[in-house]
């Protein structure tokens, strides 16, 4: 009995070694990659990488977590390259190009974007690339010669793209200049939702779900850049978008649902859209307007558009929509029992009507919660001729 017990033991402790075995082992791959990364030993604590950037423990530790990245405690974890950037901030701010708060703001949405980006990209690469890892070696060992390929380039891709959307920003910044509606933060905000999303995540399995996703998410971004808006984030079963002209996102919003209308594998869509003033901040949107596009979106049909009052005059405004005139006593009946204001004339001058690129269809108000009664209208595409 004894005998066993102590049999049993000893093989309880033979895989203790080999567990803590590959532990070790682990580490030391986990290791190698981020020296392969950093491009840089680690040879500081906290402190140290504080005093020789030459900025206060504090400072350091502020920047460090806006960042993203947890304390270490005095851990020697930290190389020359965090010196590097800390030194950098720092100088912004003696220089007087950034103050304090600016420049860790610009920390934290720098850490928030690039660890978003980071994720996905790691997340790919190594499921894709390292499946089919060859005999008697881990996928850990395979991502080193992968990393160390990828990175270069991966690299330079990531600066390219930075560029060119610094680029664009700057220049609708320059050119709006001028633009009143712009300088007040006006824009116009839409969300598209799938419908019966979470039933769904109940029936899919975790790869079928996560392919539904990745298609909708890729979809949604190609159209909406294609299309001349920005997309603001993804959320899963959900896309926030922004458009600086109310054409531009009713063209977005009405191709969402007709492209992803022919996916059979797709979910029925519904979006929701607002124009107004919104608060932007590290690259995200936020205000009355965009709660108003949200709660529009969760009361939409299925496959439809609903946009407020704002949006459809604005479509008005830039000569999108025919005047929303009802014709008819029976039509204007309709309209006065619904409690819906016809638009107003177009600034500019009436087009045939066969010009005109959208629809509006006046919905029931209704009463949306926190935002009081709404006047939804319904958009839909002019069929020409009509």
């Amino acid at each position: 009995m004894a005998g066993r017990e102590d049999g049993r033991d000893g093989q309880v402790g033979d895989r203790e070694r080999e567990d803590h075995g590959e532990q070790q082992h682990r580490d030391s791959v986990a290791l190698q990659l981020e020296q392969l990364i950093l491009d840089s030993e680690r040879q500081y604590t906290p402190y140290q990488a504080a005093r020789a950037a030459g900025v206060s423990m504090e400072l350091a530790s502020r920047f460090w977590r806006a960042m993203g990245f947890a304390d270490i405690g005095q851990s020697r974890a930290l190389t020359e390259s965090d010196v590097i950037a800390l030194r950098r901030l720092a100088g912004l701010v003696e220089a007087g190009l950034l103050s304090e708060q600016m420049a860790i703001q610009v920390a934290r949405s720098t850490g928030q974007t690039t660890a978003r980006l980071a994720e996905w990209q790691i997340d790919t690469f190594l499921e894709h690339l390292t499946t089919a890892s060859e005999p008697g070696l881990t996928r850990a060992e395979i991502a080193y010669p992968l990393v160390e390929l990828l990175l270069p380039e991966l690299e330079q891709f990531l600066i390219y793209v930075w560029r060119r959307q610094l680029a664009a920003v700057t220049g609708r910044v320059v050119q709006a200049e001028n633009d009143e509606e712009m300088q007040s933060g006006r824009l116009a905000v839409g969300f598209a939702d799938l419908v019966g999303f979470t039933r769904l995540s109940r029936r899919l399995e975790d790869e079928e779900l996560g392919e539904l996703v990745e298609n909708f998410e890729s979809t949604c971004a190609d159209l909406v850049a294609g299309r001349g808006g920005r997309l603001v984030k993804t959320l899963g079963d959900e896309i926030l978008f922004v458009a600086d002209e109310a054409a531009t996102a009713a063209d977005i919003a009405l191709a969402l649902v007709e492209m992803l209308g022919k996916d059979d594998s797709m979910p029925a869509l519904r979006v929701g859209m607002a124009f107004g003033t919104v608060t932007t901040r590290m690259g995200d949107v936020f205000g009355t307007t965009v709660n108003l596009a949200s709660r529009l979106t969760s009361i939409a049909p299925k496959d439809a558009v609903l946009c407020d009052e704002e949006l459809a005059r604005a479509l008005q405004r830039e000569g999108a929509v025919a005047p929303a005139e009802p014709s008819g006593t029976d039509a204007l009946q309709e309209i006065s029992s619904v409690g819906v204001t016809p638009l107003p004339e177009p600034i500019q001058p009436p087009l045939p009507d066969a010009e005109y690129r959208f629809a509006l269809q006046p919905m029931w108000r209704r009463p949306v919660r926190g935002l009081g009664l709404v006047e939804p209208w319904l958009l839909t595409r002019r069929a020409p001729g009509a």
